[in-house]
């Protein structure tokens, strides 16, 4: 369970549980169950939090797991703009402050182009998030599926290179304690595999935009 689920909590006494309940059915979609167990039933034991969660849905185990992934993924997202602000802030910042070679870091083009290039994968994640967002709001995350896959591969990957600037603008100090960078580069790294590892979302997108071309193809003859 997610930690915020409580299930650690001594007051929790009821597990919601998915688990494979149906084998003949011919979708695999269609073969799970969401079961309340009571905590105190023989055999249940609680070892350590798992990241799984999901609500209750005869049947209906999968889709209901899968209804939370992308909202949760796009949330992940919006997010991670959040804290690329941050991390480019910190960049300029020590940009402004630092000289190496009697010049201040920002006046050495390299870190400059890095300040440039920064702010526009910023934007360029923030616009894809919006898109996907209003893809949501207006036909539903199972319609906006390929802009949530798509923008669950770009932010995570985009900001990762950013860290990774504002990391080499720090020099050592950079993945030291001392400052937050290190923490922030392995927290937006993690979000390339969670919620799904950044292949399996483009393999997503190429089948669903293969699937696009085709039946644009099929239209046009």
């Amino acid at each position: 369970m997610l930690p915020e689920a409580g299930a650690g909590n001594p007051k929790c006494k009821i597990a919601v549980v998915l688990g494979r309940t149906e084998t003949a059915s011919v979708s695999r979609h269609k073969q799970h169950s969401m079961i309340l167990v009571p905590m105190d039933t023989p055999g249940v034991e609680l070892i350590r939090p798992l990241p799984v969660f999901g609500y209750m849905g005869e049947g209906r185990g999968f889709e209901i797991s899968q209804g939370r992934l992308g909202p949760g993924r796009i949330h992940h997202c919006m997010r991670s703009v959040g804290l690329a602000e941050r991390i480019l802030q910190l960049m300029c910042e020590r940009a402004v402050q630092r000289v190496a070679f009697k010049k201040k870091l920002y006046e050495h083009e390299v870190v400059a182009h890095w300040i440039a290039k920064s702010r526009i994968a910023i934007e360029e994640v923030r616009l894809l998030t919006l898109k996907a967002a209003h893809s949501i709001d207006t036909v539903g995350s199972a319609a906006a599926r390929k802009e949530i896959a798509m923008i669950k591969v770009a932010a995570p990957k985009a900001i990762c290179k950013i860290a990774d600037r504002a990391i080499q603008v720090y020099g050592g100090a950079g993945v030291s304690q001392d400052f937050p960078l290190a923490r922030m580069y392995a927290t937006i790294r993690t979000l390339r595999l969670a919620d799904g590892p950044d292949e399996v979302h483009l393999s997503a997108i190429a089948k669903m935009e293969l699937q696009e071309q085709a039946r644009r193809l099929t239209a046009r003859m």
